[in-house]
């Protein structure tokens, strides 16, 4: 049940933004209610284990009667968080072999993310759109409408020019007033370590960051009959390709590529997932919830 609520492909049938929002995340908690590995309520933050130096004043005596084990009561004031999504709006997002394309998916993920924060975590959550400009800023809030807002920026959001991980990465540095969780939507094709050079100082700034590495699967494994030309979508340059040089040479090179990103994002303290346009949702979901929870 749980995966046709974050099937993309039943996603891209719905045409509105907040419902798409509403049914991903539904879905996703209903899961998240029969899971282990997350507790989820919408009534208080959390229970935390009780160590040693935590104010006695915390902990939930009525539960330790119960239990005879010490938790302590985290409530939503003291964990509310700040999340700001970076959307790379470059031309190579809209490629897709069949829908969804990657800025759709992009969409999908945002949207779902802004929701659960939002109406399910009472966190603040902001939007860049980018691509080698800032294309739109909604500046992180919680007040009345900011998630009509941010799916109007969503919306609006659509492909233009190439990637500059420079400028919106400055953009948000500057705009920064409070830590919280920077997640940045892309399909990355840029050098490894120049995006995570552009990247890292955010992490100075006490920022937890997750990378969203978006790709198609035909950018992954290209199926190939014959010869074909292709074009790059920011650049328009053109390259003639044989069957033998997809199997080989690209997937060697492709899969180097995601390797050197994973690595080196994890070593510089990011939390790093892959995504397939055509896999459900709850990858993403799931990487924000537990940064979340390891954040407070």
């Amino acid at each position: 049940m749980l995966q046709r609520f974050l099937d993309p492909a039943v996603l891209a049938g719905i045409s509105s933004l907040d419902l798409l929002a509403k049914t991903v995340v539904d879905g996703f908690v209903a899961g998240l209610h029969r899971s282990p590995d997350f507790g989820f309520s919408q009534e208080f933050a959390e229970y935390r284990a009780y160590t040693p130096g935590d104010d006695l004043r915390h902990v939930d005596w009525n539960l330790f009667a119960r239990t005879e084990r010490c938790y302590l009561k985290r409530y939503r004031g003291e964990t509310n968080s700040q999340l700001t999504v970076l959307l790379d709006a470059s031309k190579s997002m809209q490629y897709t072999s069949g829908p969804p394309s990657k800025m759709d998916y992009a969409r999908f993920i945002a949207a779902a993310l802004f929701y659960l924060a939002i109406q399910n975590q009472r966190d603040a959550a902001g939007l860049i759109v980018f691509d080698d400009e800032i294309r739109d800023y909604i500046r992180p809030s919680t007040r009345p409408g900011q998630l009509a807002r941010l799916f109007a920026g969503l919306e609006h959001a659509e492909p233009h020019a190439r990637t500059n991980f420079a400028r919106p990465l400055q953009h948000f540095r500057n705009s920064l007033h409070r830590r919280g969780i920077a997640i940045l939507i892309s399909d990355f094709y840029e050098d490894p370590e120049t995006v995570i050079h552009e990247i890292a100082p955010l992490r100075f700034h006490g920022n937890e960051v997750i990378l969203f590495h978006i790709l198609d699967p035909e950018e992954i494994r290209p199926v190939m009959h014959g010869p074909a030309l292709l074009v790059d979508l920011e650049t328009e340059q053109r390259i003639e390709v044989v069957p033998d040089y997809a199997r080989t040479t690209y997937r060697s090179r492709i899969d180097a590529h995601i390797e050197q990103l994973r690595t080196r994002a994890r070593a510089a303290g990011m939390d790093y997932q892959l995504l397939l346009t055509n896999r459900p949702l709850d990858f993403a979901l799931r990487e924000y919830l537990a940064l979340r929870q390891a954040e407070n």
